[in-house]
């Protein structure tokens, strides 16, 4: 399945150590372990600072236990791509999966959305083990982050990663999409909403900030303005004419406009975390009041 090349190295525990004060050249002390210990890898490469009570989990026996969980849950693996990614020269790694033999039409046209796996962790702590079932838009290549129902499992990097667990939520993932999931982004995408709709919706959740001088809440508009013309732009080939319409000329999209919009946003980002908080704040803007009475 993921490609193991890419992880084909071992990781290690290390005391650190610090200069000697009084200009002594070449003389070090060892830093007490209570304080930290260094997790190095097999070529020398230092990855991070860890305390002295963290297990070494190899990456290669984490990633055998995801594909067995991936196995377990016997979801259709037919034609599937997996893509393993390291980051920070083996400080971190990201797993993810798309199975095409579970592709929906939501349009019943080629608007199609494919389930996603995905799945984190770390050497150096900045990611624990954590792993997600959500869907992908053919169209535009979004990473799709439904707010609930879907699998997700989370623990610490060391331990409590329960393979029957996780194949059992995959499992239940699958099926939701299949069934009750896309029967309610089928709804978003026949849900009218305004313009001011939308903008109500981010200025309150993914575009929100807080004014120091108003000591309220207000409206990021260089991200408003972000989201608003990727809004106008999924609206205009949705639900308008496409190339033969003007830019901003259309006042009313959907809720799947205004999925896609949020999305995007959270799914073209360079740094891996910053897409892992982005992704987090669209779950968030899902559950919130504001989503939840337009959607009804």
């Amino acid at each position: 399945m993921f490609n193991h090349d890419v992880i084909n190295f071992q990781v290690q525990k290390i005391p650190l150590y610090t200069d000697r004060p009084g200009g002594y050249v070449g003389a070090f002390y060892q830093v007490p372990d209570s304080i930290g210990v260094g997790i190095q890898k097999d070529d020398g490469t230092m990855l991070g600072i860890v305390s002295e009570n963290y297990e070494v989990v190899q990456y290669n026996d984490i990633v055998s236990q995801v594909e067995e969980a991936l196995v377990m849950s016997g979801i259709d693996m037919s034609d599937a791509i997996f893509d393993t990614t390291v980051y920070g020269e083996g400080a971190q790694l990201e797993l993810r999966a798309r199975f095409p033999a579970h592709e929906q039409s939501i349009d019943g046209e080629g608007d199609t959305v494919i389930p996603r796996f995905c799945f984190r962790t770390s050497h150096n702590r900045t990611w624990a083990n954590n792993g997600m079932m959500g869907l992908w838009r053919s169209m535009c290549y979004n990473t799709l982050v439904n707010g609930n129902k879907l699998a997700y499992i989370y623990g610490r990097h060391t331990k409590n990663f329960n393979v029957p667990t996780f194949a059992a939520k995959i499992k239940g993932a699958a099926e939701y999409i299949a069934s009750d999931g896309m029967a309610e982004m089928r709804a978003w995408y026949n849900t009218p909403i305004h313009r001011d709709d939308a903008i109500d919706l981010f200025t309150k959740t993914l575009a929100s900030r807080m004014d120091n001088v108003k000591r309220k809440r207000v409206a990021n508009k260089v991200m408003l303005s972000s989201l608003m013309k990727t809004f106008d732009e999924e609206s205009r080939h949705l639900i308008g004419r496409g190339r033969y319409e003007g830019y901003a000329v259309r006042d009313e999209g959907s809720l799947w406009t205004a999925y896609q919009a949020a999305t995007s946003w959270s799914t073209h980002v360079k740094k891996p975390n910053t897409k892992v908080v982005r992704e987090d704040k669209v779950r968030k803007m899902l559950a919130s009041d504001t989503w939840q009475q337009l959607a009804t």
